[in-house]
């Protein structure tokens, strides 16, 4: 295998991929490894308060992301990977709004108690992948990814909002597309690759998360995909593990099996199932 130039990034794992999501966390560390990237977790990082801590109190949404961004400073880190979304996007809002405000500047550092200026890049998975080099990728490659026919979904967070992620076209996305289409895949052309799969709403409204995740599975069926890819834990439960629910309440077997954009490209890497936690995943290849 050909190995790419030795990266060191920061790595902000977020509650999910210390938790829920640990499926997650195995396969970027896995893939990464693969490619030479080292990730070095924050040390002492906390939650980045996700959607309770801006529903609550606007100044304690700042300050949490805030103290997670004064320690990648303090630890001499330029680039930080925030693999969950909704993880990158709260802390690339921290740090518009501190970078922009000297005011906010002053008291957030004072909130946190380490100066934090808004410095480190944060980074969502497929930055990486773009900052190794597509073609690196496709280099260090041992198996076609031919067969695979992924609908690339990328939810709410990761292109939204574009005045803060700056990444990809916010309504057109096609990253994850041509990545993988690079490795071999055949991603297919689909309607709910922005579409929202309730996310969060899956602990108070399940109904809503069915109706949309069912919404999504069809629309990736209909459009000839035999399999669906995110790079989100949340998006990851509602399409996987509430599959079974969703076959239940609408009478229909999907059966579509649900990738991370890491499981994919581990796999072209050579790396198998286990290595890439995707047999810990709730549906399984028929």
């Amino acid at each position: 295998m050909t190995r790419v130039e030795p990266m060191e990034i920061g790595y902000y794992p977020g509650c999910a991929l210390h938790g829920s999501s640990n499926d997650y966390e195995r396969s970027v560390r896995a893939c990464l490894n693969a490619l030479g990237v080292n990730l070095r977790e924050l040390d002492d990082w906390i939650c980045c308060g996700a959607t309770a801590a801006h529903s609550l109190n606007q100044k304690l949404a700042v300050a949490l992301p805030a103290r997670s961004l004064g320690i990648a400073e303090r630890d001499g880190y330029d680039d930080l990977l925030a693999p969950c979304p909704m993880c990158s996007m709260e802390l690339l809002k921290a740090k518009m709004l501190i970078s922009g405000d000297a005011a906010l500047r002053k008291e957030m550092s004072e909130v946190v108690e380490l100066p934090v200026e808004g410095r480190t890049s944060v980074l969502n998975l497929i930055q990486v992948f773009q900052r190794i080099g597509y073609d690196k990728v496709k280099e260090a490659a041992k198996v076609s990814l031919s067969g695979y026919k992924p609908a690339c979904y990328y939810g709410c967070l990761l292109t939204r909002p574009p005045e803060v992620l700056r990444f990809d076209d916010c309504e057109q996305p096609s990253s994850m597309e041509t990545l993988l289409a690079s490795l071999g895949a055949a991603p297919v052309e689909w309607n709910y690759k922005t579409e929202c799969c309730g996310a969060g709403m899956t602990m108070c409204n399940e109904d809503t998360v069915l109706n949309l995740s069912h919404k999504i599975l069809s629309n990736a069926a209909r459009h000839g995909a035999n399999c669906v890819v995110v790079a989100c834990p949340m998006c990851h439960v509602n399409l996987d593990m509430k599959q079974a629910d969703v076959e239940r309440r609408y009478g229909v077997q999907h059966g579509m099996m649900i990738y991370y954009l890491s499981d994919l490209v581990g796999l072209a890497l050579g790396l198998d199932e286990e290595a890439l936690g995707i047999n810990r995943h709730y549906v399984s290849k028929r």
